[in-house]
């Protein structure tokens, strides 16, 4: 199979309540990225059981959200037809090249890996084996491909560089069977970060030292792409904020936590950088500046949330696009395994 130059490969965890954090810092890039890039835009269903009940809900949860980050992928603009939109579990090759890159893999290096430690705390020796192995399982995400790019966040720049580390490590152990069959020397190629300029941190609501979460006990710290127009107006017009005007210059937002916050989230909907919005508002109390912002904000995200609904009401219409998805991407996948299977020396077709 000949090496691709620009595929893309992303995915996103079916957890429930997307909120403004995951459109802006991911999947308005991903519609980005479709003008210039071959993407595949996956739903990562195997991912999310690697964590207990409690965070990701059980059968029947997993199977609605995975159908709600769907319904935001395409509502967002992400164009089915063109490019694969699917789910991770309907490709079994994703959880086969993860077995072998289990063995290239080091203990040493997924000891490393801080999300694990994050997502364990105290309690490691009760984590899931899945848990411990999910960097494994998200390079053959990327490679069961050979995408080329991905795009990260600040959070994932170490597993990138883990996935990194096992298509060289794969490529070096297996170097004369890959000349053998006549493959390309790099058969895994060094997939690369794509970094879609400054990284919009969207933080909460109701703390702005803190990231908006779906886990956040307070429904007001976020707002949801679920979210009706009034729900987003009301949880703007709630937001935190301190009893100061806005400044003249981005230096005096320093220290403004809650400040600085709405004003990224103006520049981030408005896609202006934040001294347009300083410049636009200098001086201006929150009671001016609040009722903006929830009226740009409503502008973006109510076609969203209207075609989110509606493809939630037709469920069928989801799994169909899924399907089709799949379908697409499995022929890609199933032609990297057989090509991994005899570089490795299994026997069998």
């Amino acid at each position: 199979m000949s090496q691709p130059n620009n595929r893309v490969f992303s995915g996103v965890q079916p957890t429930g309540n997307l909120h403004l954090g995951n459109y802006l810092g991911a999947i308005r890039k991903f519609v980005a990225l479709q003008e210039s890039h071959e993407c595949i835009y996956c739903v990562v269903d195997l991912h999310a059981i690697t964590q207990p009940f409690s965070v990701w809900g059980g059968p029947a949860e997993l199977a609605n959200n995975t159908r709600e980050v769907t319904a935001a992928f395409i509502a967002s603009g992400i164009d089915p037809a063109r490019h694969i939109v699917f789910n991770q579990s309907q490709v079994v090759e994703h959880a086969e090249l993860a077995w072998i890159f289990n063995c290239v893999a080091r203990m040493g290096w997924l000891n490393r890996m801080t999300q694990f430690k994050e997502k364990a705390g105290k309690d490691r020796e009760n984590a899931s084996v899945g848990l411990f192995a999910y960097p494994t399982l998200m390079a053959a995400d990327i490679l069961v491909y050979r995408a080329t790019h991905v795009p990260v966040g600040d959070d994932q720049k170490q597993h990138l560089e883990l996935t990194r580390d096992i298509a060289a490590k794969f490529n070096n152990d297996f170097a004369e069977s890959i000349a053998r069959l006549q493959l390309d020397t790099d058969y895994f190629p060094l997939t690369d970060p794509v970094i879609e300029g400054p990284a919009t941190r969207v933080m909460s609501l109701r703390d702005g030292t803190k990231k908006m979460s779906k886990s956040d006990a307070s429904d007001l710290s976020r707002i949801n792409l679920t979210d009706s127009a009034d729900d987003i107006a009301k949880k703007i017009r709630k937001a935190k904020t301190d009893p100061e005007p806005l400044p003249a210059t981005l230096e005096e937002l320093a220290g403004r936590p809650e400040a600085e916050n709405l004003v990224g989230l103006y520049a981030a909907l408005a896609e202006i950088d934040k001294a347009s919005v300083i410049e636009q508002f200098a001086g201006e109390p929150f009671s001016v500046f609040k009722p903006a912002l929830a009226d740009l904000a409503v502008e973006k995200l109510a076609p969203i949330n209207a075609e989110m609904r509606r493809l939630l009401d037709n469920p069928v219409e989801i799994d169909a696009i899924l399907a089709d998805g799949a379908a697409r991407a499995r022929v890609i996948a199933r032609e990297t395994m057989q090509e991994v299977r005899r570089i490795v020396g299994f026997l069998g077709d």
